[in-house]
This record gives structure tokens, C-alpha cells and sequence, in this order.
């Protein structure tokens, strides 16, 4: 990694790119202090700190802009809602369908599309927000001109992420929304280390304090292998391709094969399952209806990631067990909404290819299926595990940090993403060097 960004710096074009990515996310994180007016974040610092960690995860992807309560407080989450809401909508209505084939214009379209949808997700977020912690108390001021105000100045944080990640996607490196989204969380990292220094390894003896510092640090890098060679562990199906007589010549005859990741959903079966538990906990916590008696409370108390692993209270664990079974069934339905086996087998027939020992068409499709639905339950036991291991820490241990499985997830993949598409550019400018000499 550290080589592949020193050889880029080596290149002014790439040089050029990774300083504008840089500068762009300098004003990512000053815009994540920058408060909202007529708020004071103290206030919701403390609202957020007795809700328990019910707040964790939100607050990890926003870099602690949402309890700070700044300008960027929405962050790009309505961003993300959006493009996984376009993709939902795009199987479900041929036209949009039609527009995503349709090359660079169609994609340009549901780009457009994705904005606007996340412009009205960002109205009525902050407008719910602006209402419901006006009612509550927490602002300084609660009239119509004011929840406009506040309403405009989120959405305007949001919109503005939202084209600094387009702008570092068009003249910075990577994917700009993805990076906006791993800068937040890193961000998070070092007071959550400080967390874990102050918490396991502060006022102990020296062997106890080398030995907590050496099991932390090996848990993480663990975590981290792991995630690797899940996003990395694909199964390569071998595709041959018979040959062809055009006028005089021979053409085909090629052999390639078709890359299924096992990880097909990356983060998003994680995300999905993360926020249909959280999201009743999270409202509760913020109405104050999250302690109390009764068969409802306990189910709060078993989706609230904060109770699983706890050794006083087993029964709350069962959680994680619903958590599990989440995460594998959006992985097969992520995946069935962003890879079909059919058009794949009917695509190889039409170019003249075909599996060896398959036959083209539905039986191919049949045996992508098979295939498929393997390495999905692969993929989704390995991201259960990845997600589970800082929970079973923090339940077991009390150990309170913000970032877990699905952050390193994130990272991760991020980091790989880019560093790829760095080497592509390096790869594309020496081979015109070759070529212009």
C-alpha cells in the first residue's frame, strides 16, 4: 500500500489528484465542527451519551457530527439511502432499467434522479429532527422560521458532502463518497483507542498493561486478515468460448472465466440488518421510552446491540442470533437484485460461450444459481462473524468504541477500492509512455 502511494506521488497527474482528495477532506472534517446555529451541542452531546450504544454505529459513519450537531449532522447517510433506494427501484420499473443500459446518458439520468432523491430525504430528515427535538426541548429556539432555518442549513450540509464526494470521484482518487465515508469513521478511531487505553490498559501493572495492549492490538489486525480475504475470496467459473470462421479468418476460441465475489453485498447485508434493529431502539432512546418493564421493553433491550454477549443476562443475546439470520437473508436478496444468472447465461450464448460440461442456456443459469447460493452463505456466515467479534468484546468486556466489524468492513474495502483504481491509472499512464515513445 505505503509503495503504491509513494510511486503515485512520483506523478504529477496523481499527485495532483491525491492533494485535491486531500484538501476536499480537510473540508469534511472542518465542517463537522462547525455547529448549527441557535444549537448548543453540549446539549446533545449529553443526550447522546445516555442513550447507550444505540448511537454507536450513526455516530461512527457521521464522525460525531450528528451528536455534535454541526452543519454536516445528516452527513451522506441520505446519499446512501438514496443510491440503495435507485437500485431497489431500478428492478422493480423497467424504464430506469432501460436508462442504467443505456450507457453514460442513462447513468447520468439516475444520477440526477439519485440527487434530487437526496434532497427530499435530507427535507424530511432535518424537518423531523428540527420538530422532534423542539418538542423535546433540546433547542435554544422552536418557531416556524427557526425549524426552517435548521432545516435548510442540514440539508444544504448534506447536499454539500454529497458534491464534494462527486467532485473527488471526477478529479481526486477513488470512489468520493465512499472515502467521505471512511474519513468520518476514522476519525472516530483515535478517541476510541484512548477509550481502550483509558479502560484496559491505563493504571494497570506493566505485564497486565503489555499483555491488554497486545491482545487489543492482535484482535483488530485479526479482524482486519479476515476482512481482506473476505472481500478478496471470489470463485472463478471457467468460460470457454468456441471458435468462429469470419471471411478468411479464425476468430474465438478464447477461454476467460466469471469472478463471483464471495462477499457479493459487501457491507450493505450488514447495514441493512444493523438498522432494522437499531432504528427502534435509537427512537426510543431519543423519546425516552427505551427503560421500563414489560415483554415490549425486552424486546428493545434484545435488538440493542449494548445488551448481547452480557454474561448477567444471556436471554438478551438471542439478538444476535435474529442479527445473524438478517444478515444472511439481505445477502441472498442483495444479491438477487444485483446479479442475475439468467441474462449472464443468455449474454454467453448469444457471444458463443459456454461453461465446459454445461450446457448454454437455462442449465447454465441453473449452475450459476447453484454456484451462487454457495459462496452467499460463505460470504454472509463471514461478514455474522466479522460483525459479532467487537460485540462479543464490548458485551463480554464493557469495551465502548464506536467502530466494530461493519467499520472495518467499510475501511477496508474502501482502501483496496482505491488503491486499485490508483494502480489502474499508473498501469494506464505507462502504457501510454510506451506507447508515445
Amino acid at each position: 500500500m505505503f509503495k503504491t502511494l509513494r510511486d503515485a506521488f512520483k506523478i504529477k497527474n496523481l499527485r495532483m489528484r491525491l492533494l485535491f482528495t486531500f484538501l476536499m477532506l480537510i473540508v469534511v472534517r472542518l465542517g463537522s465542527q462547525l455547529p448549527v446555529p441557535g444549537v448548543d451541542p453540549d446539549v446533545f452531546s449529553e443526550l447522546f451519551s445516555n442513550t447507550g450504544d444505540a448511537m454507536n454505529f450513526f455516530d461512527a459513519i457521521t464522525g460525531g457530527s450528528f451528536e455534535q450537531m454541526s452543519v454536516f449532522a445528516l452527513n451522506i447517510t441520505p446519499y446512501i439511502t438514496a443510491s440503495i433506494i435507485m437500485q431497489l427501484l431500478t428492478i422493480a420499473f423497467p424504464k430506469l432499467e432501460e436508462m442504467q443500459r443505456d450507457g453514460e446518458s442513462g447513468r447520468k439520468k439516475l444520477t440526477q434522479i439519485t440527487r434530487y432523491l437526496t434532497i427530499g430525504l435530507s427535507v424530511m430528515e432535518s424537518l423531523a429532527m428540527a420538530i422532534g427535538f423542539g418538542r423535546s426541548g433540546y433547542l435554544t429556539e422552536f418557531n416556524a422560521l427557526y425549524v426552517i432555518l435548521l432545516v435548510a442549513v442540514l440539508t444544504g450540509g448534506s447536499a454539500v458532502l454529497m458534491w464534494i464526494g462527486e467532485r473527488i470521484t471526477e478529479r481526486g482518487v477513488g470512489n468520493g463518497i465512499s472515502i467521505v465515508l471512511v474519513i468520518n469513521i476514522i476519525s472516530r478511531i483515535p478517541s476510541d483507542l484512548a477509550t481502550l487505553y483509558e479502560q484496559f490498559i491505563s493504571g494497570k501493572t506493566p505485564a497486565k498493561g503489555v499483555l491488554a495492549g497486545v491482545i487489543i492490538a492482535a484482535i483488530i489486525i485479526a479482524v482486519v486478515v479476515l476482512v481482506v480475504i473476505l472481500q478478496g475470496a471470489e470463485r472463478k467459473i471457467p468460460v470457454q468460448y468456441s471458435k468462429k470462421i469470419q471471411g478468411r479468418r479464425q476468430v474465438g476460441g478464447s477461454s476467460t472465466y466469471i469472478p463471483l465475489k464471495v462477499n457479493t453485498g459487501g457491507v450493505i447485508p450488514v447495514i441493512f440488518a444493523q438498522s432494522i434493529l437499531q432504528t427502534p431502539v435509537i427512537i426510543a432512546a431519543l423519546l425516552g421510552k427505551s427503560s421500563g418493564t414489560g415483554f415490549w421493553y425486552g424486546v428493545l433491550r434484545g435488538m440493542s446491540q449494548s445488551n448481547w454477549f452480557d454474561p448477567d443476562n444471556w436471554i438478551y443475546t438471542i439478538g444476535a442470533a435474529v442479527y445473524v439470520v438478517l444478515i444472511i437473508a439481505f445477502a441472498y436478496f442483495y444479491t438477487t437484485i444485483t446479479f442475475n444468472p439468467l441474462e449472464i447465461a443468455d449474454n454467453m450464448k448469444k457471444q458463443g460461450g459456454f461453461i465446459p460440461g454445461i450446457r448454454p442456456g437455462k442449465p447454465t443459469s441453473d449452475y450459476l444459481n447453484q454456484i451462487l447460493n454457495r459462496i452467499i452463505l460463505i460470504g454472509a456466515i463471514g461478514l455474522s462473524i466479522v460483525s459479532l467479534i467487537p460485540l462479543v468484546l464490548n458485551g463480554l468486556f464493557d469495551a465502548d468504541v464506536s467502530f466494530g466489524g461493519t467499520s472495518i468492513i467499510i475501511i477496508v474495502g474502501v482502501v483496496i477500492e482505491t488503491l486499485k483504481q490508483i494502480e489502474s491509472q499508473m498501469l494506464v499512464r505507462n502504457y501510454r509512455g510506451f506507447l508515445s515513445e
